[in-house]
């Protein structure tokens, strides 16, 4: 998986993900986020369009980063999921939680 990371004003943290969120790169996205999610009132927008699959484990870092992130007084957004993730957030009932946007503008705006 490749991440990178974009900083907008004000606050706000662009993580962009490609490739497959798995057993083996949950570690490495969790990494990131850890730093992000650590500032006051962290901002993160996770944009998820370039990942090709995402397991459990990927989920689980991301609902851990918003939790954390709220906790702060901030939060972490998805960005253009695929399908698949989508259901997958629904089907696990995450979408009441994590909050899902059809692209990165979208999860900026407020």
């Amino acid at each position: 998986m490749q991440v990178s990371v974009a900083h907008r004003p004000p606050n706000t943290a662009v993580l962009v993900l490609r490739g497959s969120l798995d057993i083996d790169t949950a570690a490495s996205l969790k990494a990131n986020l850890s730093r992000l999610v650590e500032r006051p009132a962290p901002r993160v927008v996770v944009d998820v369009a370039g990942l090709d699959f995402c397991d459990s484990m990927g989920v689980g870092v991301l609902v851990t980063a918003h939790g954390r992130a709220q906790e702060r007084g901030g939060w972490v957004r998805l960005a253009a999921p695929s399908g698949f993730l989508r259901r997958l957030l629904e089907t696990l009932g995450l979408t009441d939680y994590l909050q899902v946007f059809a692209d990165v503008d979208a999860a900026l705006a407020d």
